[in-house]
């Protein structure tokens, strides 16, 4: 049997590497720059690992109660060495090893240890959750760099002269590596397309992310193997159920599996919404977990329904509720805020996210865990924003505009199952930059990333994946209270719908779009009706589902930002925008002649992009550390 000695393990920022025969003072320093570049908060703590004789140099920057923290201590030499970034959720598991099997209960890094021990290179396949590690392995001389099946836990890579660099924050990589410090031209046509790069594809210059799924394997210095340990089409073969056979597994399933996210280790704070996805969470909670506290983001008033209906929930399960706000202070000092989040994400999240990090630091002080009902819609319900994001033809390069469209048809979701869609592009590409944010100042939980979970969608009957009615008689079952609280679309639980229950969702529907329409998707064909629907205020249809009112920020509190970013000389001179349509973008905008929310938001963040992470490190890193 191995000894195993455990390095790190955490949940965001994550790890970095260099495997290399380079020199061992090059490589020690190419290491501590990176870690030192992942250093946001005060609450970070940090650590390295080097084995020159197997020519390994990594390390890990960790929050400060993480596992990570806790093995500092941990000195004695030791056969295995585990980098790990994330968390595992298994309940148990059988192996069948010659005549002698062996169960496996213990949660989280003992687990991975023993699996290691008794699977060896087999071990990732029976990991469950969001991770991203190395295994050094001085026995045998290797060492595994791997992440989870859907890569949401990123991995950066960049190879050169049989060296390779890894990292979980791109930063990482830029901050050492000069050669990185430029935009990949194909990475930026992603991005003005669909809002985010695509296929392992990044902003920066020969810089990838690992595929999901991976192991690659290093001997003697060098990657000798890049596998991938699960593919997609292993949960794609699967037979379907029927509706009701469905219901009855998806129930079970989930009443089974939720209280892992629920430990005792750690108080719990459950980031509380109207919708139906925290609902069935809160329906199935148990007596026998630590009470989690529930809060609610919002902005600057008391109408929304998220918040009001959060409440109500939270009271009869019998737990307290907190409302986290937007501030003026937010807007005041947005310019801080977009560099804090461009910088921290890497790009990934950017003008339209720069209240991530400000409402999750808020949650910090209620519990340093959020358990969230985030990516249910999209894996249970079909739910997807991975789409075009149609700029203005007049923003971009006519150079690059020309790309655009090729890019759209190359990445059609027509012919792909919709869950393989959810669980492996968009939550990983589209949707990461928001969870980046959260991470680093929360551990982030979701149970509908659960490995069972998402194999049991793939089996959902295509009615059941267009229908909330699975989560509706979920929650109904396991608490009928919750089921008397209609959701913030209107949705009710139980028994046929009255006439009464038809025009309240009616209600709801209506004033969900004049909201999305208020405060960032209006038309410019209907701009004329702008000042009509910002009346329907005063009648209470506005303000009751979306408190980011970005599109009226931009307008008013923001216009001088973004007048000064737009007119500054480095992007005048971009080669990827059209500069004479720059200027009109903030005239027309702040008018009310046309809404440019989108356009604005690509700008502002690949501006940030360039000054902090490209021309930032250029000017400041040196050509090596």
């Amino acid at each position: 049997m191995f000894l195993i000695q455990l390095i790190a393990g955490n949940i965001m920022p994550g790890i970095v590497g260099v495997i290399s025969h380079r020199s061992p003072d090059e490589c020690q320093c190419f290491v501590r720059a990176m870690i030192a570049s992942m250093q946001h908060e005060h609450f970070y703590v940090s650590g390295t690992c080097f084995i020159p004789e197997n020519g390994i140099y990594s390390g890990w920057v960790a929050h400060e109660d993480s596992l990570a923290a806790r093995q500092l201590a941990i000195g004695n030499y030791k056969e295995v060495t585990l980098l790990f970034s994330g968390e595992c959720f298994q309940p148990s598991l059988s192996t069948d090893q010659g005549s002698t099997k062996h169960q496996y209960s213990d949660r989280g890094i003992n687990q991975l240890l023993s699996l290691y021990d008794h699977l060896g290179d087999r071990f990732c396949e029976h990991i469950n959750g969001l991770f991203s590690g190395l295994l050094i392995d001085r026995k045998r001389k290797n060492a595994l760099l791997f992440n989870d099946r859907y890569g949401v836990e990123r991995i950066y890579y960049f190879e050169k002269d049989g060296t390779i660099f890894f990292a979980s924050e791109a930063k990482a990589l830029l901050r050492v590596l000069p050669e990185l410090r430029g935009f990949d031209d194909e990475g930026v046509s992603q991005f003005l397309k669909f809002g985010c790069t695509l296929d392992g594809r990044t902003l920066f210059r020969n810089l990838k992310i690992l595929p999901s799924g991976s192991l690659w394997t290093f001997d003697n210095k060098v990657c000798s193997r890049k596998e991938l340990y699960f593919r997609p089409e292993e949960w794609e073969s699967q037979p379907n159920l029927t509706e009701k056979a469905f219901e009855i597994e998806f129930m079970e399933t989930f009443r089974r599996i939720l209280p892992q996210y629920l430990t005792k280790d750690s108080p719990i704070g459950i980031s509380l919404t109207g919708g139906l996805d925290t609902r069935m969470i809160m329906s199935c909670l148990s007596n026998e977990v630590i009470r989690p506290v529930c809060y609610t983001f919002a902005g600057f008033n008391d109408k929304i329904l998220d918040a009001r209906l959060a409440a109500r929930v939270a009271k009869v399960c019998g737990l307290e509720h907190h409302i986290l706000r937007i501030g003026t202070d937010f807007l005041e000092n947005y310019g801080y805020h977009i560099d804090r989040t461009v910088f921290i994400t890497d790009g990934c999240a950017g003008a339209l996210g720069a209240h991530e990090i400000y409402l999750n630091a808020q949650a910090r002080p209620l519990s340093r865990i959020r358990l969230t009902g985030n990516y249910g819609s999209e894996i249970l319900r079909n739910v997807s924003t991975l789409k075009p994001i149609k700029l203005a033809d007049e923003l971009i390069n006519k150079d690059f505009n020309k790309n655009l469209n090729l890019l759209a048809n190359n990445h059609s979701n027509k012919a792909i199952h919709p869950v393989t869609s959810a669980a492996f592009r968009e939550i990983p590409w589209s949707l990461f930059g928001t969870l980046a944010a959260g991470r680093s100042q929360l551990t982030f939980r979701t149970p509908y990333l659960d490995n069972e979970i998402v194999a049991l969608a793939f089996r959902a009957p295509e009615n059941s994946r267009k229908s909330p009615q699975p989560a509706l008689r979920l929650v109904n079952e396991n608490n009928p209270e919750l089921s008397k609280i209609p959701t913030d679309r209107g949705l009710v639980f139980l028994g046929k719908p009255s006439l009464f229950h038809i025009i309240s969702r009616l209600f709801s529907e209506v004033t969900f779009k004049l909201d999305y329409l208020h405060k960032e998707g209006l038309p410019n064909w209907l701009l004329p009706l702008d000042p009509f629907i910002g009346s329907l205020s005063r009648f209470g249809l506005l303000d009751l589902h979306k408190f980011l009112a970005y599109r009226i920020w931009f307008r008013r509190q923001l216009a001088n930002y973004i007048s000064e970013v737009l007119t500054d000389t480095h992007v005048q001179k971009s080669p990827y925008w059209n500069s004479w349509f720059l200027t009109s973008i903030l005239t027309d905008h702040v008018s009310g002649r046309k809404n440019y929310i989108r356009e604005i938001h690509t700008v502002l963040t690949l501006e940030a992009t360039e000054r902090l992470l490209i021309r930032g490190f250029s000017d400041h890193a040196g050509n090596a550390p």
